[in-house]
């Protein structure tokens, strides 16, 4: 992961071990990023997720999406 993409990383999703036991939220929110992937394994989509978690912004999750595919993608 390079540095930019870090610092990006940082910005959208927060960990801390007093609040939600340490569990990566979406940055300003209670909404642990698991909750994004389990929404795509059980077939929903984008749209139904952000329904479900308001406080989630499209710009997070779709910046989310973007960093796990490049980071995927540079271990291949």
């Amino acid at each position: 992961m390079t540095v930019d993409q870090e610092a990006l990383l940082h910005e959208i999703v927060w960990s801390d071990p007093e609040r939600m036991s340490g569990v990566p939220c979406f940055t300003g929110t209670r909404v642990p990023v698991q909750a994004l992937i389990d929404h795509f394994e059980g077939n929903a989509t984008l749209d139904q997720f952000l329904e479900g978690f308001p406080p989630v912004s499209r710009k997070q999750a779709i910046q989310f999406l973007e960093l796990a595919k490049e980071h995927l993608l540079a271990c291949v």
